[in-house]
């Protein structure tokens, strides 16, 4: 599947002039696969994709006129579709698009993109990866007869993202690709790639997929968004992966531990795990003692607290979601390496749902904790929560699952009540989610 992403949507060595046909870069010519049914853009710049955004939608760039700009887009009502069918049908290739992060070129940009110790910041390539899959999806339903867009675009889900690679260089430029790969009624799957120029030529590092939805012009109710027609093999087995992937959320959301008892076999593990933690001195079920090299859950707690400031709004005046994955993500980094006592590095994103939104003047709870071990990887549950400052009352608004490598192996984490068992077994079933393992290289790694 990934092989099929990559082929259709990475280029050549010339990437960065206007070509007919696709090609997976290759230092092995006869292994090249070409798709001549794209005709490839000239990349823009990474930041210019907000600008591009808030064009599309009408948005102020100044806080004091974002009532007035919202009103406006209530005239837009008009140009919504009554239904899907009245709707001209797209193409993968109508909302592909190429965007160039030139850390390299552009040595400028490189200080809000790393960290402390000269390497890249994950986080601000969540933010990036959140603004593209809204333009791509945005490219996908344009209206040629309006010059603002009607829908509201926001990012519902983050499906998955596999790193296909650990080291990245702040001093090469960076470059994202991306196009709707399946359609519902209102809601659109989009896939991403990131590459980074190697020897003049550039190397996949992660595959990441997302769920938008569409909305109508007040951001109030849902719209139907252009049907999508696959075109060759290719496209129509990506296509097809988008259903199964529909299918297994529905199914993964199913079998949820807030709504099913655990199976057979992990009943078996939470049982044996509890056993190991009781005192062979005291025949009791109270005294519980701590194996080797082992953590209760509970003592591997991060908290922090964010203050939701204008700065941080999207193109509809609620907190930018990717603000919030990377705040997520920077507090998860700091607990896994707090809990393993060395720098970890990021292999795998999934699960991330936006269940709220964030509004301006709310506060942000992050929570943070270690759920899962196994030999060097921790995997990381960060619950986000928010307050308005008028209402003391909570609500959940994010789950964020993280799965890091350490550089050793990390102590095992045991939990003490059934509520942090099951954070246990939740963790579990996400890291048996991921895809193969990434090696790790002694050079520069994806950090906060």
């Amino acid at each position: 599947m990934r092989r099929a992403a990559l082929r259709l949507c990475t280029l050549r060595k010339g990437l960065l002039t206007p070509v007919r046909g696709l090609i997976q870069g290759s230092q092995n010519p006869e292994k090249e696969s070409v798709l001549h049914v794209y005709e490839a853009r000239s990349p823009i710049y990474m930041n210019h994709v907000r600008d591009k955004l808030r064009e599309i939608v009408g948005a102020s760039t100044n806080w004091r006129d974002h009532v007035k700009a919202m009103e406006e887009r209530k005239l837009l009502h008009s140009f919504l579709a009554k239904s899907q069918e009245g709707l001209p049908p797209r193409r993968m290739k109508d909302s592909y698009i190429e965007v160039l992060l030139p850390l390299g070129s552009q040595p400028a940009l490189r200080e809000k993109y790393l960290t402390f110790q000269n390497t890249i910041r994950f986080g601000r390539i969540l933010e990036d990866l959140d603004s593209l899959g809204v333009l791509i999806c945005y490219m996908h339903n344009k209206i040629p007869s309006a010059s603002m867009s009607p829908l509201s675009i926001v990012t519902a889900l983050v499906d998955k993202i596999d790193m296909c690679k650990s080291c990245l260089s702040p001093e090469q430029d960076i470059k994202f690709s991306g196009h709707v790969s399946w359609v519902g009624k209102t809601s659109m799957e989009v896939k991403m790639q990131m590459f980074q120029s190697h020897d003049n030529d550039f190397s996949p590092v992660l595959d990441a997929t997302f769920v938008m939805v569409a909305r109508d012009s007040e951001n109030k109710g849902p719209a139907f968004v252009n049907p999508l027609i696959p075109e060759g093999p290719e496209e129509e087995e990506l296509f097809r992966q988008g259903e199964l992937n529909k299918g297994r959320r529905v199914a993964f959301s199913s079998m949820s531990l807030l709504k099913t008892a655990p199976n057979a076999k992990e009943r078996t593990t939470i049982h044996e795990m509890f056993l190991s933690t009781l005192d062979p001195k005291t025949i009791s079920f109270r005294s519980r003692v701590l194996p080797p090299n082992a953590v209760w859950m509970e003592d591997s707690k991060l908290k922090s607290l964010e203050v939701c400031h204008p700065q941080e709004r999207n193109i509809f005046n609620r907190i930018f979601g990717g603000f919030l994955m990377r705040k997520a993500y920077e507090l998860g980094w700091a607990t896994a390496c707090n809990f393993g006592g060395s720098r970890p590095f990021i292999v795998a994103v999934d699960d991330i749902m936006f269940q709220k939104p964030v509004e301006v003047g709310s506060l942000l709870f992050l929570s943070s904790q270690v759920c899962f071990t196994q030999d060097k990887y921790i995997q990381v549950r960060v619950h986000s929560e928010v307050s308005s400052l008028q209402s003391k009352e909570h609500m959940t608004t994010n789950v964020f699952h993280f799965t890091f490598m350490s550089e050793k192996d990390v102590p095992l984490v045991f939990p003490r009540t059934y509520g942090e068992s099951m954070l246990y077994l939740d963790g579990q079933r996400h890291f048996n989610s991921m895809s193969a393992p990434v090696a790790l290289k002694k050079e520069y790694r994806v950090e906060p």
